[in-house]
């Protein structure tokens, strides 16, 4: 277990030997491979398990820093999705890694894998719910991937993403305003804690009662297109952050062209109004037939899915006629592991993965069992409430296991067995990586992504006495 500072003082003299802070505020590497090996992991396991907000907040800047010094930026994927919308290049479906636990450490896995493979288009998310069950603020799951980054060796940009920035639909109902509040607070915090790429979902609000298409998203649209604007107004200078919308609520029903066309219509014309000549979308979610996390059987494992690839090709270039980089597939990543390489054959922009990580490291057999027994009595206790009518136990611990993430982080982070388990996750990341195109995607990369430099908020001055 890496050491855990109790004062920003202590975490200075802690990573004494790898880096110092300059009295002008900045960082000097001292030996890049005690920082890779140690310093990387000091910094990501006080940021998040420290008890003193000052030791944290240190710790959260210095991964910034750090991470600026070695050479590597929290960057916009946008420039990279304006040369897939131009045609610039074909067989490569960018996957976005929801990484509930052990962040820090899947992090470093999943970029020393794309590294051996010469790859670099993979992002980072983590949804808006995720982080109020994995207990990981913006700033918490930015420093933990930002110090993975380091600890791998990476070069270059690392893309960090706020997913489904969701409009919850019964709560709007009776206080619209104050929900889109609370996406523009989350907006705002995402980009100050270095997100550079954010995706909003008002899908949630489509109503098909109404009586024409146009009418159905226009709700979608124009709250997507205030969220935009907002994000256009706090972006630092030099910079577009990446936005995407969404059209279909994913678990319902299959998305179509008129559908889309509809949204993007309304979306542009919600924009200009806001914002004249703001740049708008980098991408449009769809649902194609998948479910966030797939749905459990009775009897334990997951339901084969009827996932239209039609739909998505279809949608991906009309997306791409509209100046997009294309369709997004979300609730992918328990479907069987020899479909992937399908998602670059149809165009598909970006695929978001979540479930599989969490339920290789629940399941994994070096997981401790005593851990596991702990989390399935904590769920009983504290979960109960969200069992589904006629579920059986093993429908219910799927279902309602990740909401054990959050008070058990610590313990995942800390789990016996956490080498092999990593072994498996890097085995997936490898199999992923190679169907969607990451290999080789390095070049494409530093070829797009030349963005300006980031600014670095002042350092706190606690690290500076």
């Amino acid at each position: 277990m890496s050491r855990i500072a109790t004062s920003p003082a202590v975490l200075r003299q802690l990573l004494s030997a790898s880096l110092r802070v300059t009295p002008a505020g900045a960082v000097e590497i001292l030996d890049a491979a005690q920082l890779r090996q140690s310093g990387a992991a000091t910094i990501a396991w006080t940021a998040a398990f420290s008890t003193d907000e000052a030791t944290v907040a240190a710790a959260q800047w210095l991964a910034r820093a750090a991470a600026a010094a070695a050479g590597i930026q929290s960057a916009s994927i946008a420039p990279l999705y304006a040369a897939r919308a131009s045609g610039a290049y074909e067989g490569l479906t960018v996957p976005a890694l929801n990484l509930r636990s052990q962040v820090f450490e899947m992090s470093r896995t999943a970029l020393e894998t794309a590294a051996a493979m010469d790859g670099a288009a993979l992002i980072f998310e983590l949804a808006r719910s995720e982080q109020t069950y994995t207990f990981q603020r913006p700033a918490d799951y930015a420093t933990s991937i930002l110090c993975g980054a380091i600890a791998a060796g990476w070069r270059g940009p690392v893309f960090i993403q706020g997913d489904h920035y969701q409009f919850v639909a019964k709560r709007y109902a009776t206080d619209p305003e104050g929900v889109a509040a609370e996406i523009a607070r989350a907006c705002r915090l995402a980009v100050d804690a270095g997100y550079r790429n954010i995706d909003i979902d008002a899908s949630t609000l489509v109503d098909l009662a109404l009586p024409t298409v146009q009418d159905q998203q226009r709700v979608n649209a124009v709250r997507t297109a205030e969220a935009v604007a907002l994000v256009r107004e706090l972006e630092p200078a030099g910079i577009e952050i990446s936005m995407g919308g969404e059209i279909g609520e994913v678990g319902n029903k299959n998305s179509t062209a008129e559908e889309l066309a509809a949204y993007l219509d309304e979306f542009d014309v919600a924009l200009a109004s806001r914002s004249a000549g703001a740049r708008g979308l980098r991408k449009v979610s769809v649902q194609t037939g998948t479910s966030h996390g797939g749905v459990p059987l009775p009897g334990g494992g997951v339901a084969e899915v009827a996932l239209d690839f039609t739909v998505l090709r279809e949608l991906g270039e009309l997306a791409r006629a509209r100046g997009l980089a294309g369709a997004v597939q979300h609730g992918a990543s328990t479907l069987p592991e020899d479909l992937f390489h399908r998602f670059p054959e149809v165009g598909a922009a970006e695929i978001h993965l979540a479930t599989g990580f969490q339920n290789i490291l629940l399941d994994h057999p070096a997981l401790d069992t005593g851990l596991r027994a702990e989390i399935t009595a904590w769920l009983r206790a504290n979960a109960a409430d969200e069992a589904k009518p006629g579920d059986s136990d093993e429908q219910f611990l799927y279902r309602t296991r990740k909401k054990a993430l959050g008070p058990f982080k610590q313990a995942l982070w800390e789990a016996a067995g956490t080498p092999e388990i990593l072994e498996t996750q890097r085995a997936k990341f490898q199999s992923l990586f190679s169907q969607l195109g990451v290999g080789g995607s390095r070049a494409l990369v530093e070829r797009y992504v030349t963005q300006a430099t980031d600014p670095l908020p002042p350092a706190p001055a606690d690290l500076l006495s």
